[in-house]
């Protein structure tokens, strides 16, 4: 059985910074894709950034050399490094694992606000 434990959200001032944690109880993390997805009120969950099990990453356009993706599969533990945030990044943050099938997290909410 496959979860997944996001942390590290919160409320952040435009600008600065948050580093979300994604702990996955799982025996194939190694060779799983990690994501993260966003969702924001009224609108359809969002690719933030994805990395496949060679390290190779993939970023939605609207945060692309803002946020960074990495993994560290000695902990079974993806992390999502964001930067100069914006309001616009307001959102319940999702943690996944594609391996065949997508497993999901039960999310973070992310606030942006002065």
């Amino acid at each position: 059985q496959v979860q997944l434990v996001e942390s590290g959200g919160g409320l952040v001032q435009p600008g600065g910074s948050l580093r979300l944690s994604c702990v996955a109880t799982m025996s194939a993390f190694r060779i799983s894709t990690m994501g993260w997805y966003r969702q924001a009120p009224g609108k359809q969950r969002e690719l933030v950034a994805t990395i496949t099990c060679d390290g190779s990453s993939n970023y939605g356009a609207s945060v692309k050399g803002r946020f960074t993706i990495d993994r560290d599969n000695s902990q079974n533990t993806v992390y999502l490094q964001m930067n100069n945030l914006k309001p616009e990044d307001t959102a319940v943050y999702y943690c996944s694992s594609t391996l065949g099938y997508t497993y999901w997290g039960q999310g973070t909410q992310v606030t942006v606000s002065s």
